[in-house]
C-alpha cells in the first residue's frame, strides 16, 4: 500500500509540474525567442530538480532509448506522457523555437507512446498528432 501511495504522488507531482511549465510558457503574452528559451531551461532545470527527469537526455534522437527512459519513471502515466507531448508541441509550434522539429518530433513520439499505454482512444489527441504530422512534412 505503502508503495501504490508513492507512485500516486509522483504522478501527481510530474502532472502538477508540467501544468505549471504550460501555463508559465503559453499562458500569458507573447514570449520574446531569448525568454522563450530562458523559460524552457527554467523548465528543464525543475524537471530535473524535481523528479531527476532529464529532457535534455529524452531529447536525444534515439527513439528506443527515449521510449524505454521515460517508461522507466513511475510518475509518467499515459496522461502525464501525453501532457509532456502537448508541452513539447507547444515550444514545437511557437515561431520563436529554434529547434521546432526536434520539438515537434518528440511531442509525435509521445503521443504514438501515449496510444499504446493508454486504454482509451482520444479524437483530440488523434488530431493533435496529424497536426504535428503536417507541419513536419512542410519542415
Amino acid at each position: 500500500m505503502e508503495q501504490r501511495d508513492y507512485i500516486l504522488r509522483e504522478i501527481e507531482k510530474i502532472g502538477a509540474l508540467l501544468r505549471a511549465f504550460r501555463q508559465r510558457l503559453f499562458g500569458g503574452k507573447k514570449n520574446e525567442a531569448t525568454q522563450l528559451d530562458l523559460l524552457v531551461d527554467s523548465a528543464k532545470e525543475e524537471l530535473m530538480r524535481e523528479t531527476n527527469f532529464d529532457l535534455d537526455k529524452f531529447l536525444a534522437p534515439d527513439t528506443q532509448y527515449t521510449d524505454e527512459y521515460i517508461l522507466s519513471f513511475a510518475g509518467f502515466s499515459a496522461e502525464n506522457i501525453e501532457l509532456l507531448a502537448e508541452f513539447l508541441a507547444q515550444i514545437g509550434f511557437s515561431d520563436e523555437c529554434g529547434n521546432s522539429k526536434m520539438y515537434l518530433e518528440k511531442a509525435l513520439q509521445l503521443y504514438n507512446l501515449c496510444e499504446l499505454k493508454s486504454r482509451v482512444y482520444s479524437f483530440e489527441r488523434e488530431n493533435k498528432m496529424n497536426a504535428i504530422k503536417s507541419v513536419l512534412q512542410l519542415k
